[in-house]
């Protein structure tokens, strides 16, 4: 069976979506600008709603399980990377229905790929920071250790998620600029 907070995270994410959609909408299609704004400040109100909805969960005796640290993870991910992922949808309908300038894409190579990719990377340790602090913080509302283990996994998990991100994208090609830079000058 799956469990209710599974559910509701799945919720959260199509309402994310829906709000997204629903505000592109409102600015491009129906050309309602103030509108389409006040719905895309509203998509933090879907985290707003999980947050709450797990803290209840905790609250009325549950114990932590995996659910509840992947609510804390969509919560840090959707903090750090929500404004991008807005800015990504509303460029890409900008250009497709209103004629806006095509959608930035991101830096193939050259230093600029190294800025990019340490900019990626800062999003996803401001993620981390948040998800586990949510966690530490779900397991002072619960207060014994015992029904809160899962949650010290979620964060062991997504702190590997972390050490692969962090060598295989900034790391690498960080090292790739300066081996290729060194290549360039010897020529």
């Amino acid at each position: 069976m799956v469990e209710p907070l599974v559910v509701l995270i799945v919720a959260c994410e199509i309402g994310f979506w829906v709000v997204l959609g629903a505000g592109l909408l409102a600015r491009y299609a129906l050309k309602m600008r103030r509108l389409g704004a006040a719905l895309l400040v509203c998509t933090p109100v879907v985290d707003v709603v999980l947050l709450v909805a797990t803290v209840f969960d905790l609250r009325s005796g549950g114990e932590a399980t995996s659910a509840h640290g992947l609510a804390a993870i969509y919560l840090g991910v959707s903090v750090a990377f929500g404004h991008s992922m807005l800015r990504w949808a509303d460029q890409r309908v900008a250009h497709r229905f209103a004629g806006g300038p095509p959608p930035t894409k991101p830096p193939k190579s050259g230093p600029a790929k190294v800025r990019h990719e340490w900019r990626e990377f800062g999003k996803f340790a401001v993620a981390w920071a948040i998800a586990c602090v949510v966690m530490l913080l779900l397991m002072f509302v619960v207060g014994t250790p015992e029904r809160t283990q899962a949650l010290w996994g979620q964060m062991s998990g997504l702190t590997v998620v972390g050490v692969i991100w962090l060598l295989g994208w900034p790391v690498y090609h960080s090292v790739a600029e300066v081996v290729n830079g060194r290549e360039k000058s010897r020529q």
